[in-house]
């Protein structure tokens, strides 16, 4: 479970504003990656954080509707929250990898201040001048980064309901642009519209 260790480790060390970054959307076949960088407040590190937090998990193993009311507590209550994302077309040119980077550094850039560090789900960002650590499944080890994760992940999710208002016939909000057969399906008998990404591969 994503807990407040490293955190606070880092906090007894000086750091005040402790990002986690984190992006969703890398395997699907439709719309942008999306990053998210999360500053908790820095009296949680000192003290008890609220209870509520303790719920702060990967966006993965969450459900759906708790992810919701922890994405609009973050919100709330996060001393910074910044988003960015990739687009279709600058995953299709640069890769998925680059362009998941660029989506973090955008939501770095984000950031109504300058973290002092930042925890990153994977591998360090390129191009960025901050202090930073890449957390091999992060996700699961830091809050910081399981609440980049679940503002991210519902950022996207919301995206993706919109989307399937205006590209009906896709299941994009049951699939959220991932390749389930219902989406395949669609893509062999309509085609791809201008928000699928072109590099993937339907097999």
């Amino acid at each position: 479970m994503a807990s407040l260790r490293l955190e606070k480790e880092l906090a007894r060390g000086g750091a005040r504003r402790i990002a986690g970054v984190d992006e969703v959307g890398r395997g699907s076949l439709f719309g942008p990656v999306v990053a998210a960088a999360v500053i908790l407040p820095a009296e949680w590190l000192v003290r008890r954080p609220p209870a509520w937090t303790g719920g702060i998990d990967d966006s993965k193993i969450v459900p759906a509707p708790r992810r919701a009311e922890l994405a609009a507590a973050l919100l709330r209550e996060a001393r910074g929250v910044g988003l960015g994302l990739a687009s279709a077309a600058e995953i299709d040119a640069l890769n998925i990898h680059r362009a998941a980077q660029l989506a973090m550094v955008r939501a770095v850039e984000s950031l109504s201040e300058p973290p002092d560090i930042l925890l990153v789900d994977g591998f360090a960002i390129k191009e960025v001048e901050y202090r930073q650590m890449g957390i091999p499944r992060g996700d699961r080890t830091s809050r910081s980064i399981a609440a980049a994760s679940i503002v991210a992940k519902v950022f996207r999710d919301g995206l993706m309901r919109t989307f399937d208002a205006l590209y009906e016939g896709y299941g994009l909000a049951r699939n959220k642009g991932y390749g389930t057969e219902e989406h395949l399906r669609a893509l062999r008998e309509k085609g791809p519209t201008g928000l699928h990404r072109t590099s993937f591969k339907l097999g």
